[in-house]
């Protein structure tokens, strides 16, 4: 009896645990917003957690160059940034912070900005050890600045999948629909995915959606998919306060429940598209090859 269940717990164990990627890529994914103020950052670190629980190597890039905080939601004290890596002065394993649950964290500083004027050698450094995090990462998330400033466009243009941010506030709507616009116009291959922050209850996440989709499909002619919604939860406000993840100090509230359907349902979603087609829709995949179109862009 004891051998049946625990051959039935494998089972189990083996359909819940995710896939590795089988190339040498880890699945990259922007996360932008078209204001300030409607939980980018929470979403970005809370959703890496949720991945890192499942077993998955993941890494979080903090690239809002005006009010980096990732690491302060992590509880962690960056003293190296991109930019000394970029520089040569540090290494990319020697500025990389291990967070909770493994997760690993690069803080941005200014090094983005930094990219259009460096040296070709200097350059091909930094993309070889890019190349090397590529194969040690599943996945990677990009949390960059709201709005669509040139280093937020720089990201979510070279990208094959953005994670765009909402809430039901009009504003929150106005302006995430001028970020996709943005990208439907400059990025023709990338997936657009929306994630609806602070909503009321389920209907509340699903209108903004569809308010978003339906102006997307008949103005743009742009396909949006839903990755779904985050409720209003006093929990996630009070672990701002405490400077921790919600995910992780209050596991059962609302908030956490949340992000881990919305954490299923992108791996789910990534899985079907591995199988239907592999390679990245941009050329080269990757956090390599998404740094090599940046680049491109920027120096434009």
């Amino acid at each position: 009896m004891h051998k049946d269940q625990a051959a039935a717990l494998r089972v189990l164990a083996s359909k819940a645990a995710p896939k590795r990627r089988t190339n040498q890529h880890c699945r990259v994914i922007v996360v932008a917003s078209g204001k300030g103020g409607v939980g980018k950052t929470n979403i970005a670190v809370n959703l890496a957690l949720a991945w890192a629980k499942r077993g998955l190597r993941v890494g979080i890039l903090d690239a809002d160059m005006g009010l980096a905080n990732v690491d302060l939601l992590l509880g962690l004290n960056p003293r190296c940034n991109l930019s000394h890596v970029i520089s040569g002065e540090r290494t990319l394993e020697e500025v990389l912070l291990t967070g909770p649950g493994g997760l690993k964290v690069i803080a941005g500083g200014s090094g983005v900005a930094e990219l259009a004027d460096i040296e070709q050698q200097q350059l091909d450094r930094f993309i070889d050890s890019l190349a090397q995090l590529d194969k040690t990462l599943d996945l990677l998330l990009i949390d960059t600045g709201a709005g669509i400033s040139r280093t937020v466009l720089s990201f979510a243009l070279a990208s094959d999948e953005v994670l765009v941010v909402a809430t039901p506030d009009p504003t929150s709507l106005t302006d995430a629909y001028g970020l996709i616009k943005v990208l439907a116009m400059r990025n023709h291959h990338a997936v657009l995915q929306v994630i609806v922050n602070m909503c009321d209850d389920d209907r509340s996440g699903w209108e903004v959606f569809n308010r978003l989709y339906s102006v997307s499909r008949r103005f743009l002619s742009r396909e949006l998919s839903f990755a779904g919604h985050v409720p209003r939860d006093p929990m996630v406000q009070r672990a701002v306060r405490e400077l921790r993840p919600f995910y992780l100090v209050y596991p059962r509230c609302k908030a956490a429940l949340a992000i881990d359907r919305v954490a299923d349902q992108l791996l789910k979603r990534d899985e079907d598209r591995e199988e239907a087609k592999p390679k990245a829709a941009n050329g080269v995949g990757g956090i390599t090859g998404l740094f090599r179109r940046m680049l491109h862009l920027i120096k434009q």
